[in-house]
């Protein structure tokens, strides 16, 4: 064997000792939120589905005006129960319900394992009325509970900063494992060799079928894993991330946006700033806008353009002057810069959107291929290099 497949081999072989069980919850925890609003909705229906306004039936795409926004953080921020929400994210679809956030108060010396928990007050688009609350990073597996915990689980280990720098480690591991298995994999340039290579048989030994089968598996899953580790660790650790894309393609400098008007008497209305950002991308659909939290912050607009690559929220943005309404900034994803237009690809790649339904049930089978890995890895290693320790 030579010395590249030897090195190859004791990498992947530790790592799938030590990074197995992450990656399999991964998988499969990925596989349930690939889902997480069809299943959020199914499991709480009297918490996030609403009658569809008169002359909407369910299911049809909504449009909210701003002065429909309007009313909504005015009837919120009027009410001493909940008050002025720090986000309002509105439905795509009526018959959904509107989502206002109120910002986590978390302790000065909270521990880094701690999960942040924000406020979600659920809106009635309609009526205004609220269908009810609950606690975005609270763990249980009540109804309310169960699909925010697995996405906690899968986006930080419900370990807080810890969990989550852990996660984009692991992404950075899983590229590892793909390339040390492709290594592995790589046959003799035969059409036998790589036709041994590329199928699975049992052959009368299940020792000899765990093996093949996880190398054929292992060469079809290891671009996705490659795109899978990479933007997982883009989404956890972008600092890591965005200066590579940056060394081959542009990225737009990630900037801290700020009010520039002097000290305002008042702030405009979210009215006027989901106007203005309107007035941009007239075909856009606002789909959520975050209120400034202090006098120096502006107001945040994402909008959802036709053609976007983006589902659901999409990735437009527009930062509004809170003071005096002018546009401090545009993210506008079909007319980015190429770094910019790569690093918008990662999530619709990562959840599957990008493709579509086919897509989304594509990465959702592919969230047990972890587990088929962990178990025929295993099965290997107990068979041969456990015994050879053994001995």
């Amino acid at each position: 064997m030579s010395r590249i497949k030897l090195t190859s081999r004791k990498l992947h072989l530790w790592i799938g000792l030590l990074f197995g069980m992450v990656f399999v919850t991964l998988g499969l925890t990925g596989s349930a939120i690939a889902w997480l609003h069809e299943l959020d909705h199914m499991l709480n229906p009297d918490l996030l589905q609403v009658s569809p306004p008169p002359g909407l039936a369910a299911g049809t795409t909504i449009r909210f005006s701003p002065a429909d926004i309007e009313t909504m953080a005015d009837t919120l921020s009027a009410n001493p129960r909940y008050g002025r929400p720090s986000m309002l994210v509105f439905p795509e679809h009526a018959g959904d319900v509107v989502v206002a956030w109120y910002r986590p108060r978390r302790a000065p010396k909270a521990s880094p394992l701690a999960l942040e928990v924000a406020r979600q007050v659920m809106l009635d688009p309609a009526t205004l009325a609220v269908t009810g609350e609950r606690n975005w990073g609270e763990l249980g597996l009540s109804r309310r509970l169960l699909m925010p915990t697995l996405f906690h689980l899968h986006r930080y280990l419900v370990a807080g900063d810890v969990g989550k720098t852990i996660i984009g480690v692991s992404g950075l591991v899983l590229v590892l494992t793909a390339i040390s298995g492709i290594i592995l994999w790589w046959p003799r340039m035969h059409r036998k060799a790589i036709w041994q290579a590329i199928t699975v048989s049992h052959g009368g030994s299940w020792p000899r079928f765990h093996f093949r089968l996880h190398r054929a598996a292992g060469f079809f899953a290891a671009p996705v894993l490659l795109v899978l580790g990479f933007s997982g660790t883009y989404f956890n650790l972008p600092t890591w991330i965005v200066p590579v894309v940056n060394a081959v393609a542009s990225v737009t400098p990630a900037v801290k946006t700020l009010n520039r008007s002097s000290m305002p008497q008042s702030q405009i209305s979210p009215a006027q700033a989901a106007s203005s950002a309107l007035s941009l991308f007239p075909q856009a659909r606002v789909s959520r806008l975050t209120l400034p939290a202090k006098s120096s912050a502006p107001y945040e607009v994402r909008l959802r353009q036709p053609g976007e690559i983006r589902q659901g929220d999409g990735a437009t943005r527009v930062s509004i002057d809170s003071g005096d309404g002018r546009v401090l900034r545009v993210q506008d994803p079909l007319r980015a810069q190429a770094g910019d237009t790569l690093l918008n690809w990662l999530f619709p790649l990562h959840s599957g959107e990008a493709f579509g339904l086919a897509g989304r049930i594509f990465i959702t089978c592919f969230g047990l291929m972890p587990l088929l890995f962990f178990v025929t890895g295993l099965s290997i290693w107990i068979k041969r290099d456990f015994k050879s320790f053994a001995r």
